[in-house]
């Protein structure tokens, strides 16, 4: 197994662990707006195990860094006061912040295979 190998494997873990911890607070949540975004993006995020594991291409590779980072900027915003969201902070919870992590992991790690990608074709 070569490094890109385990950039792939560790991106599709990183995803699929944000995604599980989403339908888990989708489920949970009492409001019907945050669990319709919860299920819905935690099960894409489920599903992107399979371009990861799969290597589907960088159309796909990309298409789930810009949803991935789509979920981090909501994140972001729906915790400042009065946001245009919300129209209040909500708040940091250690849920929360397990996610975002883990959703930065699978960020970085998309973005390091980008690069060992385009290292392989010049």
């Amino acid at each position: 197994m070569n490094k890109l190998d385990v950039l792939f494997y560790a991106a599709a873990a990183t995803t699929a662990i944000a995604g599980i911890i989403h339908v888990i607070l989708g489920y949970d949540s009492g409001r019907i707006n945050t669990q319709i975004l919860f299920l819905v993006g935690g099960a894409a995020q489920i599903f992107w195990v399979l371009p990861m594991v799969k290597r589907w291409g960088l159309v796909w590779y990309g298409i789930g860094l810009g949803g991935t980072v789509v979920f981090i900027a909501i994140w972001v915003i729906t915790r400042i006061p009065e946001n245009f969201i919300t129209g209040r902070g909500g708040r940091i919870s250690d849920n929360g912040i397990l996610t975002e992590a883990f959703q930065f992991a699978f960020v970085g790690i998309v973005i390091a295979i980008l690069i060992l990608l385009n290292k392989r074709t010049q």
